[in-house]
């Protein structure tokens, strides 16, 4: 297998070890780096991501050669992962720079046309031997609703044995309970949803998307449950971002790797604790 793979073999080995892959967003060379170490430390295959935000940020060019040399850097193979595609654009571009997987977020669209959005991404993506995540129900950020509200944007099984059949996505990111950013209040995921849901897709993977900040226990029971990937991300930033104030604060050093230097520690340790978590560790 290349070391750079389309993730749904990856998905396909966590299912029938009954574990899940964790997928590790980056921003820059430093949370890469960081990510890379982790993986490599534990001989684990990950899943590398970026949003449509981080790709303005770095270019597609940038990415996919950093994405390329780093699977270079470690045993097992891993996976360039768009997250949240917006459109069918970003997704043809990203699958045309050497993305080896790519999720087309339709959401909040009806759910014809989601259908036929990912549908649509999904021939394309599969013409390329590149592989195809969709999204059913909506997973929230923590910002937008409170309370009960959540559950109107939950996924349906009924809906998500449709939605696999029509569109053939090798993985479908599915509403549980989780939500993206910090947690303001206890998280609560519906298991019985969840152990519906995965009974309903069969072989599909399925994915818990607002990883950050979910406790361990409520995790490996996702995993049991039939979740085969899990994002991060949120507490990837924080660790980054608290990490280059503490150095900042402690030295007057200018020398920029060495400033760094703590913060990819820092992202390092919660990369590892996440591939050990969805590895069952």
């Amino acid at each position: 297998m290349p070391k750079l793979c389309p993730s749904q073999p990856l998905l396909e080995t966590a299912q029938r070890s009954g574990v899940a892959i964790a997928a590790l967003n980056f921003y820059n060379a430093e949370t890469l780096i960081a990510h890379i170490g982790a993986a490599k430390s534990l001989n684990a295959s990950i899943i590398l991501q970026t949003t449509e935000s981080t790709i303005n940020y770095l270019g597609l060019n940038m990415i996919v050669g950093m994405a390329t040399a780093a699977a270079e850097e470690i045993e097992q193979p891993i996976a360039l992962h768009l997250d949240h595609g917006g459109s069918y654009d970003l997704a043809a571009r990203c699958i045309d720079h050497g993305y080896t997987s790519v999720m087309i977020d339709g959401s909040k669209l009806s759910f014809a046309d989601n259908i036929a959005l990912t549908r649509r991404v999904a021939e394309l993506a599969h013409s390329n031997d590149v592989s195809v995540e969709g999204e059913l129900g909506h997973v929230t950020h923590n910002d937008e609703i409170s309370g009960d509200d959540i559950t109107k944007f939950y996924t349906r099984a009924e809906d998500a044995a449709e939605f696999v059949k029509e569109t053939r996505v090798d993985a479908l990111a599915v509403a549980v309970g989780t939500a993206h950013g910090f947690y303001k209040g206890k998280v609560r995921l519906d298991f019985d949803r969840l152990t519906q849901i995965k009974k309903a897709v069969g072989s599909t993977a399925l994915v818990l998307h607002g990883g950050s900040g979910v406790p361990k226990e409520l995790v490996r029971r996702a995993i049991e449950c039939g979740i085969a990937k899990i994002n991060f991300g949120t507490e990837l930033k924080d660790a980054f971002t608290r990490g280059v104030k503490q150095s900042l604060c402690d030295t007057d050093e200018i020398d920029l790797r060495k400033t760094f230097m703590p913060a990819i520690e820092a992202v390092r340790n919660v990369s590892i604790e996440k591939i050990s978590l969805c590895r069952g560790y």
